[in-house]
């Protein structure tokens, strides 16, 4: 019985990551599980320090692309280095569903 189980949640999964997992979960529940929170505020609006940007309201387009820039290396300057370990964690798929939701902030 266990290995059924185990052998469900596996295909579950693999199955889940097939579709993407910005398809099923919400740019808001990205936002705070890939830390975005920790350094651009729990709402996107209070950066812990000045020189990070405030993110709530940005031109999706604009974010969706600053993120891909980031993790590909084509934009390196300002505190791209802090993002770009970050960025290595997120999918194509998740960056878009966290730009549209900074868009509706």
């Amino acid at each position: 019985m266990l290995k059924l189980i185990s052998y469900a949640a596996v295909a579950a999964t693999l199955s889940f990551g097939a579709l993407g997992n910005a398809v099923a979960a919400d740019g808001a529940a990205l936002f705070q599980s890939k830390t975005c929170w920790s350094c651009h505020g729990k709402d996107a609006k209070t950066p812990i320090m000045p020189m990070y940007p405030k993110l709530a309201g940005q031109n999706a387009d604009y974010a969706f692309n600053q993120m891909k820039d980031i993790k590909s290396g084509a934009r390196n300057n300002g505190q791209t280095a802090a993002m770009k370990g970050v960025m290595g964690l997120v999918s194509e798929a998740e960056m878009r569903a966290i730009a549209d939701w900074l868009t509706t902030q």
